[in-house]
């Protein structure tokens, strides 16, 4: 599945919500369970996205031509927000992913919602995902 369907699957997921954040921010809980779990021994101060205020670590690994991401966070907003990004570009190839634009973003109406530490935190997995994008192509 494109970056662009799976954007689009998600912003008619949250289009569900009207303008429901509580049920929105329940949603991204939701998806923070479901999210790939990255394994104990990547859980490394090398690999903590700087820029959250919480803990979140990020693996990257290239399977074949696809970077596939694996995370956890210590805060359940944050692992949803993670769970979100993941959804989108992993098993993607790495330029589609350096070259994404992320638009759902802001079509779901997350960047507004969010504390700015959270947005914050939202564009430094981005740039982070983006990098080892980069440096697994």
């Amino acid at each position: 599945m494109s970056i662009t369907e799976i954007e689009n699957e998600i912003i008619e997921e949250f289009e569900l919500f009207g303008d429901d954040w509580e049920g929105k921010y329940e949603h991204l809980i939701e998806l923070g369970k479901s999210l790939p779990k990255i394994k104990e021994e990547f859980k490394t101060d090398d690999r903590i996205i700087k820029g959250c205020q919480s803990k979140v670590w990020l693996h990257s690994e290239k399977q074949g031509n696809e970077i596939v991401y694996t995370a956890d966070s210590d805060a359940i907003i944050t692992k949803g927000m993670v769970a979100l990004m993941i959804r989108v570009l992993s098993h993607q190839i790495p330029q589609t992913i350096i070259n994404s634009n992320l638009d759902f973003i802001n079509k779901i109406g997350l960047t507004e919602h969010l504390s700015p530490t959270r947005a914050n935190g939202l564009i430094s997995m981005i740039k982070q995902m983006k990098l080892d994008a980069m440096a697994l192509q």
